[in-house]
């Protein structure tokens, strides 16, 4: 270790995870049909590329080009005034909350990421342990320990559909039993359920009785329950969702926590904006101080209250564009996948699919896994294994679709390319 760094500095200069390490190397040879047709395609990072031309002109329009004195001063630094009423009315009517969400409730940071890590050093002590369901996209490992060292608590989904359950890597109320007995077995003191819904990456949407059985475990282990509903938009098929602010009464108000963020709904993961809303008034204190080290800029909070009230843009153009357009790219994805005889878990939102590459494996092991990830590095193709979510089964992997046509088709000819190749190899042995 080097001496020049802290306990802490050096753990954070030795990690590594595998959905960075797959993004640095594909934006470093990034595919481009015009000037790099050989490089990387990359369906392992989940980001929306199919609404720029909706978002350019919605952000050039000349009530946007706009700045004051106060935008550039000092602000609060949980968010200004106009953006936490912007959020609220926005909330408020896409939730569908019973009654209009208080602006005072809401925290605004640069990202979802710095709330999971403010939020963790207000109601965590160093050891403590959250209930998570895995496969979960396991950064929220990082954002949660970064400052307090509390550690996930995974409640393992399978695939296999027992005579209880309706379909595969179901969540069930038994599941979160089971896995809060082995904490407190394991000595682990557990203060938070965290739920992300939609559910990524398998994109499921956890029904409204669901998420009520859901806050009565928490309410009956006194646990935090935090939601976190990145892709409440991004729902097609005609799929309902529920968002827990639309409850008409949660079993523990003050220990119930919304998360929302722009990134993956309004496809602008680039200008990190990230959205909390508690009533408890004692993690909103907390947070207001930590916010000071998470601010976003007031240029960008100016453009984004903006977005947000504007309720003839949102409901004409961009989001019934956004969804048209991710359930034709899923339709792309999906029947390239199957084609190729690549099972896939049937989901309604998100922007990604869960799919099954099980018997393209030397052995069902996460070494082989991991040896099918590298090929398909190999092939200039970069997809998020099942290990980058903690899946306990190997061989899945998550593919992002929410991507121009010419780049969906790119990575699907290279995906057949390397599978005809596994499948000669194998005949040959």
């Amino acid at each position: 270790m080097d001496e020049s760094l802290s306990l802490r500095g050096a753990a954070f200069a030795c990690k590594s995870n595998i959905l960075q390490q797959g993004f640095k190397m594909c934006i470093q040879d990034l595919y481009d049909k015009d000037s790099n047709s050989q490089g990387f395609v990359n369906f392992g990072t989940s980001e929306n590329k199919i609404c720029f031309d909706l978002l350019h002109e919605r952000l050039t329009r000349p009530d946007l080009n706009y700045l004051e004195p106060s935008l550039l001063e000092y602000n609060a630094p949980y968010g200004i005034k106009s953006l936490r009423e912007a959020a609220a009315e926005f909330l408020s009517y896409y939730c569908q909350a019973p009654v209009p969400l208080n602006p005072d409730n809401i925290i605004i940071l640069n990202g979802c990421n710095s709330i999971f890590c403010s939020l963790s050093a207000s109601i965590f002590n160093p050891g403590d342990g959250f209930l998570i369901p895995t496969p979960y996209y396991n950064l929220i490992d990082e954002y949660t320990g970064a400052y307090t060292g509390a550690r996930p608590i995974h409640v393992p989904l399978s695939s296999k559909v027992t005579e209880t359950e309706n379909y595969p890597f179901q969540l069930t109320i038994k599941k979160l039993e089971d896995a809060m007995e082995e904490g407190k077995k394991e000595g682990i003191p557990i203060k938070a359920l965290i739920l992300i819904n939609p559910q990524n990456p398998l994109g499921e949407i956890y029904s409204k009785e669901f998420l009520v059985e859901c806050l009565d475990f928490g309410q009956r282990h006194n646990l935090h329950v935090i939601i976190d509903e990145i892709y409440m938009l991004s729902v097609f098929n005609n799929a309902t969702f529920t968002s827990v602010l639309s409850l008409h009464e949660v079993p523990d108000p003050e220990m119930t926590h919304f998360i929302w963020g722009l990134g993956k709904d309004f496809a602008m993961s680039g200008m990190r904006i990230g959205i909390f809303y508690t009533k408890n008034q004692h993690v909103l204190k907390s947070m207001s101080h930590l916010a000071l080290f998470h601010q976003c800029p007031g240029p960008t909070q100016y453009v984004i209250s903006r977005l947000l009230g504007d309720r003839e843009w949102l409901e004409n153009t961009f989001i019934p564009g956004n969804r048209q357009r991710l359930k034709e790219s899923q339709l792309i994805m999906v029947h390239g996948l199957q084609d190729l005889g690549i099972p896939v878990l049937k989901s309604s939102a998100g922007l990604y699919v869960w799919a099954d590459f099980r018997k393209f494996l030397t052995a069902q092991t996460l070494e082989a896994e991991m040896e099918l990830w590298w090929r398909f590095l190999g092939e200039k193709l970069y997809i998020a294994p099942g290990k980058a979510f903690e899946c306990y089964e190997p061989g899945w992997f998550r593919l992002t679709f929410s991507l121009p046509s010419d780049l969906l088709q790119a990575g699907l000819k290279k995906l057949k390319k390397l599978l005809k190749q596994e499948t000669k190899t194998e005949n040959c042995n």
